[in-house]
Formats: C-alpha cells, sequence, structure tokens
C-alpha cells in the first residue's frame, strides 16, 4: 500500500467534498463541488439524483490531477441523513430525491403516533418529517405510480454508490443510516415491522443492511477500477474522524450536533434527544440544532459585519453582552431545545446597546442552545468537549463555547471529517488501518464571569 491513497466522499446538502488520505492519516489532496437542491413548493426539498454523480465526477477530475499519478486503493463514501430516493431495479431514480429540509410528511407522522406503545417506545427518536420513514408514507399516498416502479427506497448515499458501481446489489444500506429513517428498531437493531407497516409501502422496498466497510464493486477512478465500500452516514463519520469514543463532540457549521457515544439503546415513547447506530458497531445519542453557524451568517449580513468583525467583537464586548440576549432559532427548531413555531431575536436592549454587544449576544445565543442540547443528553461531568467545524475555528469562539459550558474544550482542525471518516471506511475495507491526522488545538479551560452566568439563567427562562 506504500503511495497509495484512499477516497473519501461526502454527499452534503449544499455540496460534495472528496479527501484523499494516505496511509498515515494525512489528507494529501482535497476537491469540493457545490450544488443547490430544488425547492419546487414551500416547504419541499428534493434533487436530481444526476447533480450528485456529475459533482461526483468534477470533483475526482480534479483530485486526481493533484495526485500526479499516486494510486487511488478505494472509495468510501459519506451521505447526508435521512431522506428517501426511490430506484428501479437498475438502480436509476424514478422521480427526485427527497431530502430531510422537505417538511411534505409532516401529516404522515400521525401514522407513528397511533402505533402501539411499545413499538413506538422502540423507535426510541423523536418524530420528524424529513425521515425516510414519514416521506416513504407520503409518497406512498400521492405519488403511488413512483412507489410501484420502485425497487427500492435508498438513503442518499447509497443511491450515489450505484449510479457509481452499476450492476452491484441495488438495495444496500447500512446500519447508521437505516437507524436514522424511523423505521428501524433501536431495541431490536432491525427494522421495524410496526414502522414500516405505518408508511404504507411494500416491505419489499427496504435494503438489506450491511457493514460500511463491506466492498460491493467497482468504479473507475484515474484510469484503474477502484473497490467501493458501502459506507455510512455523515454524523458518526465526523466521530470516527475525531475518534471520539466518550464524552461529548460538537459539531458546528451551518447547523450543530451534540453527539455522546456508547449510548446504550433503550426504549423511548417520547424522546427529545436521537439515538443512531454509529459505524463500529456501536450507538451515539444526539441533539441536532437547525441554527448554528447560519444564525451567525444572518446576524452578520443584517449588522454588516465580516466574520473577522463578528469575531473582534466577541472579544471586544464584555461577557453577559451588556443584557442582551440573543435567541438563534430563525427557521424554527427541532428537538427539546426549542420547537418549529419558535422564532430568533434580540431581547434586552437599550438605547445604550451597541453593536458589538448584538453581535457577542448572538455567539453566546448559540452557545446557549448548544448547551442545552448537551443537558438533553445527559452528561455534564466537566470531561473536555471535542469541537469540529468551521464555525467554531476563532479561538474568541471556542472561549465562549467552554465558558458557557463550564468544561474545558479543544478544537480540532478537521476539514471534511465526513469525508475523512468515508476515506477511513474505504482502507478498512481492504483491511488496512489509518489513523486520520487530526491537529487538535489546545485546551481552552472555562473563565467563570457572573455577568455570562446571569444571561446564561435569563437565557434558558426565555427573559
Amino acid at each position: 500500500m506504500t503511495g497509495g491513497v484512499f477516497l473519501g466522499a461526502d454527499l452534503g446538502t449544499s455540496g460534495l467534498k472528496l479527501v484523499a488520505v494516505d496511509g498515515a492519516g494525512a489528507v494529501v489532496a482535497e476537491a469540493e463541488r457545490g450544488y443547490a437542491y430544488d425547492r419546487p413548493a414551500p416547504g419541499r426539498a428534493e434533487i436530481d439524483v444526476g447533480v450528485w454523480r456529475t459533482a461526483f465526477d468534477d470533483a475526482v477530475g480534479e483530485l486526481v490531477a493533484a495526485l500526479d499519478g499516486r494510486p487511488v486503493r478505494a472509495l468510501g463514501l459519506s451521505g447526508q441523513m435521512h431522506g428517501a430516493v426511490l430506484v428501479d431495479t437498475a438502480g436509476r431514480p424514478v422521480r427526485p430525491a427527497l431530502l430531510w429540509p422537505d417538511a411534505r410528511a409532516a401529516g404522515e407522522l400521525a401514522r407513528w403516533r397511533r402505533l402501539p406503545v411499545a413499538d413506538r417506545a422502540a423507535l426510541a427518536n423523536p418524530l420528524v418529517a424529513g425521515m425516510t420513514g414519514p416521506m416513504l408514507a407520503w409518497l406512498a399516498v400521492h405519488e403511488p405510480a413512483a412507489v410501484a416502479q420502485a425497487a427500492a427506497v435508498l438513503l442518499p448515499k447509497d443511491a450515489l454508490r450505484i449510479a457509481l458501481v452499476p450492476g452491484a446489489e441495488v438495495a444496500v444500506t447500512d446500519r447508521s443510516d437505516a437507524s436514522a429513517t424511523l423505521l428501524w428498531d433501536v431495541t431490536a437493531d432491525g427494522w421495524s415491522a410496526a414502522a414500516t407497516g405505518a408508511a404504507g409501502a411494500p416491505t419489499g422496498l427496504l435494503p438489506v443492511v450491511r457493514a460500511g466497510t463491506d466492498v460491493v464493486g467497482t468504479t473507475p477512478v484515474g484510469g484503474a477500477e477502484v473497490p467501493v465500500v458501502v459506507g455510512g452516514a455523515d454524523t458518526p463519520l465526523a466521530l470516527l474522524a475525531a475518534g471520539t469514543t466518550d464524552g461529548l463532540q460538537v459539531n458546528l457549521g451551518t447547523g450543530a450536533q451534540v453527539l455522546r457515544p456508547g449510548w446504550t439503546p433503550r426504549p423511548a415513547a417520547e424522546p427529545v434527544s436521537h439515538g443512531y447506530a454509529d459505524v463500529t458497531g456501536g450507538w451515539y445519542a444526539m441533539a441536532a440544532l437547525q441554527n448554528g453557524g447560519s444564525a451567525w451568517t444572518w446576524v452578520r449580513d443584517v449588522l454588516g459585519l465580516s466574520w473577522d468583525e463578528l469575531v473582534a467583537a466577541v472579544r471586544d464586548a464584555a461577557p453577559g453582552a451588556g443584557g442582551v440576549l440573543f435567541r438563534p432559532f430563525l427557521t424554527g427548531e427541532r428537538g427539546g431545545v426549542a420547537g418549529p413555531e419558535d422564532r430568533g431575536g434580540w431581547t434586552g436592549l437599550s438605547a445604550g446597546t451597541t453593536r458589538a454587544e448584538l453581535a457577542r449576544a448572538a455567539v453566546e445565543g448559540v452557545a446557549f442552545a448548544v448547551a442545552a442540547a448537551a443537558r438533553s443528553l445527559g452528561s455534564e461531568d466537566g470531561a473536555p468537549v471535542v469541537v469540529t467545524g468551521g464555525a467554531v475555528r476563532a479561538p474568541e469562539v471556542q472561549q465562549v463555547l467552554a465558558d458557557v459550558l463550564g468544561r474545558p474544550v479543544r478544537y480540532l482542525r478537521l476539514r471534511s471529517a465526513s469525508a475523512i471518516g468515508a476515506a477511513v471506511l474505504a482502507a478498512r475495507g481492504l483491511g488496512v488501518q489509518v489513523e486520520p491526522e487530526r491537529r487538535p488545538g489546545p485546551l481552552v479551560e472555562p473563565q467563570p464571569d457572573p455577568r455570562l452566568a446571569d444571561a446564561a439563567r435569563r437565557w434558558a427562562g426565555g427573559r
């Protein structure tokens, strides 16, 4: 394997990231292609699967050129979770893919609420319209012809994989994606007959679940046929890349995910946090926020600040932001932190409020939401928190997170963490153990301040 690299592709909602990782775990080349999904009507989110294939092909062309002849040993895929892609027996999509931001299946959630308590509790996850099960239920009612034409319902990364590996078994996914469909019994670790019945679609549409490291075929890369493994969902692959096996990890980008590895599945009829399979045979708990760095982007636009100016405001304004509070829920929220009808905004303004205080309040507000999500996972042991994501790369933001969480934080410089995790799976598919190069930053210790503590209490109380 000397000189060879492993590719990992992360199929995101708004773009595809591709990395090449060598045997020492270093990223030696990367490429990225952005795309937009379609919004054919309010509350809907779709995309032509061909857009994903084009993005992959373009990224591979750029990356292979950068490798300058280094051989590619294997390819792994990471994908956005949830959603639904109906495909025929050849793996061709029968309609555009439905994505996780799509809310058209909100009415179908009533079917899951009507399940017997034991069956509902075995799913152990909040009911979300963008998950595969409710989407499949909506399609069965509103587009029965498409469902009748379909041979399988796939998750996004699985639909891309079959496009790359024609002739491979079509109906295949892995545990990490299957467990996030609202069709998975987490206590039995298998498909739920009750939830599948609630979806009202043929049970034969459900894919076979295989290990993420299983090789399912080959695809041409740089003139050679390269083995392709099943892959996994983006969030647990980010955990794999970061090497987090206990404690908490916070991924803060457009949204935010607070993750606790080592979760033990148990029945829960009305959970406020998610519980999913990871890519190594275990489980993790997750509290997800829709509004993370996206709220800061909105604030920067409104206040006319660059990213560096926002960071400077955090540094210049006092903790507690002069009594100003910011709630970041500009697009509503999910889970126990806030509800879908909640909205964002500043409160506590006075004639003396400065722009810097508005900016600092916005950063603190997202940190307060992250802390609330962390509390919902029941992990307050004081151990250091691993943080990743572009929105938290500034030391000033890391300090706010540490102060609000009351725990040390350590930032990992892992750009494209999910893609790196996919490359690790690809290597394991060939029996090669690759440990990613993580480049941890310094440990940032919390600095308690009564003004920030008061702001946190008022924020939690909605005042």
